[in-house]
């Protein structure tokens, strides 16, 4: 990050990954809406994990990026080995990308393991909380001077990520919620396109609000005001900014349901590729079936005998 490409590539990745969670979210409650089950991740039909090589390369590139790659001698070390101040924030980026590979690599593994099917899922969820715990205490404690247009941006980022870490702790009681699952793939989403939209509005000089401009500061540019009543206005157009695009957001959310509800809704489909607490769910289903399948074979058998006596 500090960039324009190093804000655009990690949102483009929230992006692609909460429109992944949406459709799959919301095709699995259209298809089951009394038996629907949220998951946390999804697995594909051919690469049952692609998902989660997915986060594990897109979070591999992004630590590479913020240490080998961006800094100028290619590692972040300052001559006597310790981390130089300007290299601060890249260390910070590293750790939230670090945290999300963590999380996607103990997702795969609990998935292996095939533990018992709601501790897996339950202990998967408390891996993605952790990643989103460690994305907020981080932003949220950040380096860099956050106390101008940039802080104000990074502030309503902060929001974003507390909502995915409500709702990813809030899946682990309540699995069923279709509301919960619809809420932490939207803010996903909602989390890549803020990034994005941060990039390209404090590193494009022809977008830098009125009264303010680009200031290199030890290698890293910041947004600075010439006045306070410059300062004041960037910051309400960042505020407006996010009032917008939350609903442009909210109405695409929406209209995504609708179109995959004409599609699936009312459709009915059987798939065994499901994650272990979505297995053992229908497995304990069908053991319910079975036994009141069985009550019902006996009531038979005693109105049967009634008849005949």
């Amino acid at each position: 990050m500090g960039t324009l490409v190093g804000h655009v590539l990690p949102g483009l990745a929230f992006l692609a990954l909460g429109l992944w969670h949406l459709f799959n979210n919301i095709k699995l409650f259209c298809l089951r809406p009394n038996t629907f089950y949220s998951s946390i991740w999804f697995p594909v039909s051919k690469i049952r994990y692609l998902e989660l090589y997915f986060i594990m390369f897109s979070s591999s590139a992004s630590i590479s990026m913020e240490l080998f790659v961006g800094p100028r001698k290619h590692h972040p070390f300052d001559s006597d080995g310790t981390i130089p101040s300007n290299h601060l924030h890249n260390f910070e980026h590293s750790s939230i990308s670090m945290s999300i590979l963590v999380y996607a690599i103990l997702a795969l593994v609990l998935d292996r393991a095939r533990l018992r099917a709601a501790a897996s899922e339950g202990l998967t969820n408390l891996a993605a909380a952790a990643a989103f715990s460690q994305e907020l205490l981080l932003f949220h404690f950040h380096s860099t001077d956050h106390v101008g247009v940039e802080g104000q941006y990074h502030l309503i980022l902060q929001l974003i990520i507390f909502v995915s870490l409500l709702t990813t702790l809030m899946g682990i009681a309540l699995p069923k919620s279709f509301l919960v699952s619809l809420v932490r793939s939207s803010s996903v989403a909602f989390q890549g396109v803020w990034f994005i939209f941060l990039g390209y509005m404090l590193y494009t000089p022809s977008l830098i609000p009125k009264g303010c401009f680009i200031h290199d500061e030890d290698g890293h540019q910041l947004v600075k005001c010439s006045t306070d009543e410059a300062l004041h206005r960037a910051k309400s157009l960042v505020n407006l900014e996010f009032s917008w695009l939350f609903t442009i957001n909210t109405i695409c959310v929406v209209t995504l349901y609708l179109i995959l509800d004409r599609n699936y809704g009312g459709k009915i489909e059987y798939s065994s590729l499901t994650t272990s607490y979505q297995r053992g769910q229908y497995d304990e289903e069908q053991q319910q079936f079975e036994i009141q399948k069985m009550s019902f074979v006996q009531m038979d058998k005693l109105v049967d005998h009634g008849d005949k006596m």
